[in-house]
């Protein structure tokens, strides 16, 4: 499949998804969002795949930000159709992706791009990366999903600051925060993202799934994340990766996993 504002690759199990549109800081406009949902669905069966990192090109921005410049003029509906679509097309899609999503966070993140790596399962910064939501200063405010999930990463107080200051902070505070959960030279960022990649790889996949859906829960309204957890976890005792797990850690050997 042609994308025009993302590229791809597929090495080891692991699936990279770099943003390309380095002149405009790889803000997200409309094709980039539809870019990346067929990628993403795409990736979802693809058998060969089994992480995902999602990073930007260039050394200076993961993200920064939406592509104003689409939405300036848009009406009270239009405003909350693109919110609403946005959300369901890609942001809550990667939230609830089976397969795990690393955000390799390159330099800038903001708005739409500090919500679209809030959105990914977890992040990992370089040390020049810089994250915010400034939309209050262009009289709007987080509409990817960003007044839920920075509260749900860094706390509502630290949240409401971020917010209403439009602030930005830099890696080490969004590790002391909570925001990502590591924070590495830029020239190391990817093979640190790999590293923990084939760490996960290793694991089984039918049961890493169901733990994203099961921590998810607990942040959903309507769900008791105790009876996802639950009935994820019985569902694992139905697959053959429990049963090689099992056997092979009684058999001291490692296991080898299918994700069936």
């Amino acid at each position: 499949m042609n994308y025009e504002n993302i590229l791809i690759s597929i090495e080891e199990k692991i699936a990279t998804i770099t943003i390309n549109r380095p002149t405009k800081l790889n803000a997200l406009n409309k094709k980039t969002i539809n870019d990346l949902q067929k990628a993403f669905k795409l990736l979802a069966k693809n058998n060969d795949v089994r992480v995902i990192v999602l990073t930007g090109s260039g050394e200076k921005a993961f993200v920064a930000g939406a592509d104003i410049s689409e939405f300036a003029n848009y009406s009270i509906e239009e405003g909350t159709a693109l919110a609403a679509e946005g959300q369901e097309k890609l942001f809550d899609f990667i939230e609830n992706l089976k397969k795990p999503v690393i955000a390799a966070v390159n330099g800038f993140a903001l708005g739409g791009g500090l919500e679209l790596a809030m959105a990914c399962h977890f992040r990992i910064a370089s040390d020049n990366a810089k994250m915010g939501l400034p939309e209050v200063t262009l009289g709007l405010i987080p509409g990817y999903g960003g007044t839920q999930r920075l509260p749900q990463l860094i706390g509502k107080g630290r949240a409401m600051e971020m917010i209403m200051t439009a602030g930005m902070i830099n890696a080490e505070e969004a590790k002391q925060y909570g925001l990502v959960n590591h924070v590495v030279p830029q020239a190391e960022l990817i093979t640190y993202c790999n590293g923990i990649a084939e760490k996960i790889i290793k694991n089984a996949p039918y049961a890493i799934s169901k733990a994203i859906k099961a921590i998810n829960a607990n942040y959903k309204d309507g769900k008791n994340g105790f009876e996802t957890e639950i009935k994820s976890f019985g569902k694992c005792f139905g697959t053959k990766d429990f049963i090689e797990g099992t056997t092979a850690f009684l058999e001291k050997r490692k296991a080898e996993f299918t994700g069936k």
